[in-house]
């Protein structure tokens, strides 16, 4: 029988994730017609939960969107409060002026999160589809050592994220303003031992994700990403993007992050209660490590960048399966940064400046392991939330992910039900999608006529 004509790929329940969804492509006469990424699980109204709110409650509540990324929830929003909001005194008459301590302990925090979100995704929930296992436990049968390697990289990032945020998960530490505490720099110099270890089994990481078999697809996405300011970090700091920057794309954009809404916007589909982001010229846009690779890989250590090179990892990267290799190279990058922090390491003479309240409209973003989470706030006088604007990049990703599914089942109609699963599958775990927390999820029924 051909697979070749009418075919309809349903995935009714998308299982083992982190949310609820479903999958369904329609192929009539040979052609791919429709592609669905059906998110159906049940709006969750954060947006709505924060106003009224107080303005230094977005970190903790934001938090709670996301127990793999608490933390670029929570700069996200602290970056777009402190863009409006000043400190008493300053003389500005809005945006508060972080020291230097502050802002580079924030980043080593960003890096606890990148290390231990993206071994997640490397090694627990995207290699086993290159290996041709169902999930990292059938895998650890035959790749025991690899799978305790993940495990001991991925503890190393929790413990920076509870040294520095309180907990790994949903960190209690972090306030508008700064930290409620800095910690101690022996407290951070206990770690060094263990992140060393760690850069190094990265790095063997790569080499191993870059030998796997890719299937062929290639597609020409609009790469969206922040990139800081050349210099704008401290003395010695290497400036790929992590919690700052203006919005750049591969089609030329270079603008503040307070223009974000002059050329994205959101919009609802009725198959999915997630909305999708788009261009305002109605672009189809891709975030994450593929986009912040291609367009920064020149801010990245002249020893990360000639690794990158070595493995064949050269910009620009349009196959979406080789993002395993991005995300490789990002974690000896994130690994690499927290060691130098750490190594420049003095405690702040204060933990937090004080913030107060400016009338007005704030606008943030940083780059969450799966790309950029961007935040807008409306404050009054008196410092509540008037209202309240949350973009994830998953959002952002979902019509890219739609365009994958559609181009590469178009070329991949020969195969059957099973290669075929296993392929969407893995187009879908390119993008480390927020809906997913497992490695296997998309129970494949295909009705021919």
């Amino acid at each position: 029988m051909s697979h070749t004509h009418d075919r309809r790929i349903s995935v009714e329940a998308l299982a083992r994730l982190e949310g609820e969804g479903a999958m369904h492509v329609q192929v009539t006469d040979g052609r791919v017609e429709h592609v669905e990424l059906n998110i159906y699980e049940p709006p969750r109204y954060f947006e709505a939960l924060l106003r009224g709110r107080h303005f230094l409650e977005p970190p903790d509540i934001t938090a709670r969107i996301c127990g793999i990324c608490p933390v670029a929830y929570q700069l996200s929003a602290i970056n777009a409060i402190e863009s409006l909001c000043v400190e008493p005194g300053s003389g500005r008459e809005r945006g508060v002026q972080m020291p230097d301590g502050i802002r580079q302990l924030r980043r080593l925090l960003y890096c606890a999160e990148w290390i231990e979100s993206h071994v997640l995704h490397v090694f627990m929930l995207h290699a086993p589809d290159f290996l041709g296992y169902q999930g990292s436990i059938e895998m650890a049968a035959d790749h025991r050592e690899l799978v305790e390697t993940a495990l001991r990289m991925r503890k190393i990032g929790n413990q920076l994220l509870e040294v520095i945020g309180g907990r790994a998960i949903h960190p209690i530490n972090v306030r508008v303003g700064g930290f409620h505490r800095a910690p101690r720099r022996e407290q951070l110099e206990a770690l060094v031992e263990e992140l060393t270890w760690a850069r190094d089994a990265a790095i063997d990481a790569v080499r191993l994700v870059a030998g796997f078999t890719f299937p062929h697809l290639e597609q020409a996405h609009t790469h969206v990403a922040l990139r800081p300011e050349a210099g704008s970090g401290p003395p010695g700091a290497s400036d790929y993007p992590i919690e700052r920057g203006r919005v750049i794309s591969s089609s030329g954009l270079d603008i503040p992050v307070e223009d974000w809404p002059e050329h994205f916007h959101e919009e609802h589909l009725p198959h999915s209660t997630a909305l999708h982001g788009r261009m305002r010229d109605g672009g189809t846009y891709l975030v994450g490590p593929l986009a912040r690779f291609n367009l920064n890989a020149d801010r990245l250590p002249s020893d990360i960048a000639a690794l990158a090179d070595e493995v064949g990892c050269t910009p620009p990267v349009t196959n979406p399966y080789r993002s395993i290799v991005v995300r490789a190279i990002e974690t000896v990058y994130a690994i690499d940064e927290a060691l130098r922090l750490i190594a420049a390491y003095v405690p702040p003479p204060v933990s937090a400046v004080e913030v107060v309240p400016v009338a007005g409209i704030g606008h943030g973003a940083t780059e969450a392991p799966r790309g950029i989470l961007y935040h807008r706030y409306e404050i009054t006088a008196d410092g509540h939330i008037a209202d309240g604007v949350i973009v994830p990049p998953t959002s952002q990703n979902q019509p890219a992910i739609e365009a994958d599914l559609l181009e590469f089942v178009q070329a991949n109609l020969d195969l059957g039900d099973e290669p075929l699963q296993w392929a969407c599958e893995q187009a879908i775990r390119n993008y480390d999608p927020c809906i997913s927390c497992s490695t296997h999820f998309l129970d494949l029924t295909v009705e021919r006529r």
